[in-house]
């Protein structure tokens, strides 16, 4: 955010009535409707779900940018600075809550759901099944039916270890650009935003390629069982967290390329950070547990 002139500010701001909140619905009633569709098989549904998706962004790109014109106007006082910042930190706890959603999955089937179906009620029923995870192990097949076609697991080296790297310098170079900001050295802040948005950049093309190998040489997808279910779950999400957050990044860069933010006002920059930071650290914990455990 930007600063106005002392006086300028108001102490309260009450925006005109919007389009953008019923615009937004409609777009969103596309991509809903589309992909419904999609997945139960009907082609429309793909040209539905694309519409849906062009139709949001442009609604948000006319959304954000009435939003950034107000604050560069000095409509934007503390108290909107304040709910920015309150609204930016319950929308991590949301995300908190989901990745927390997906990992308690992942520990209750590690820990219950296949030590169950390992256990003596079930011998019976699945004699060769053995109760280890991964889901797959050498002379037991991949599933009590026999219905999974035998997959390899993935290990740590060395593209998930890449990302890594790659993840936790980006958070280097981001508190670069964020302490350089602060002390208005605005030249060298739009330097590092630019190597922080390659090195998610990278990230994201790497595990692309990672998806890539693990379908095309590993036999890894989605039908893997419990363990490629998880592992796709966690990862995907992951990864669409690091896109969104890089694209983040980008706009924010424009934006400082631009002249927006000072170094007493830039909670676009702020929030755009701790978004980044949350991805940085969720990460640690989903390299741990999914790639070395």
């Amino acid at each position: 955010m930007s600063s106005s002139a002392p006086g300028t500010t108001p102490h309260y701001f009450v925006p005109q009535p919007s389009r953008h909140p019923v615009f937004a619905a409609f777009g969103l009633f596309f991509v809903i409707f589309g992909a419904a569709n999609w997945i139960n098989g009907e082609h429309f549904g793909m040209y539905a779900l694309a519409f849906g998706l062009l139709w949001l962004f442009w609604v948000l790109s006319q959304w954000f940018g009435d939003a950034i014109r107000e604050n560069e106007s000095g409509l934007y006082g503390r108290k909107i600075d304040l709910s920015y910042r309150w609204s930016m930190s319950w929308f991590i706890f949301s995300e908190v809550m989901f990745f927390g959603a997906f990992f308690t999955a992942l520990w209750w089937m590690r820990s219950h759901s296949v030590p169950a179906l390992g256990s003596v009620d079930n011998a019976l029923l699945w004699p060769d099944f053995k109760a280890v995870w991964p889901s797959v192990s050498p002379g037991a097949t991949a599933s009590p039916g026999g219905i999974i076609e035998p997959f390899e697991t993935m290990t740590p080296f060395w593209l998930p270890t890449i990302n890594t790297a790659l993840l936790l310098s980006s958070g280097v170079t981001l508190t670069i650009a964020h302490h350089l900001l602060r002390d208005n050295k605005r030249g060298a802040t739009i330097f590092w935003m630019w190597v922080t948005v390659l090195l998610g950049f990278t990230f994201v093309c790497v595990q692309a390629f990672e998806y890539w190998h693990a379908a095309h040489e590993m036999n890894l997808t989605l039908r893997s069982g419990a363990y490629g279910s998880t592992f796709f779950m966690l990862t995907g999400f992951h990864g669409f967290h690091v896109l969104v957050g890089m694209l983040m990044l980008f706009f924010i860069t424009i934006r400082i390329m631009k002249g927006h933010f000072t170094p007493e006002r830039h909670f676009g920059f702020e929030g755009a950070a701790w978004y980044w930071h949350f991805v940085d650290v969720v990460w640690l914990g989903l390299y741990t547990l999914v790639y070395w455990l």
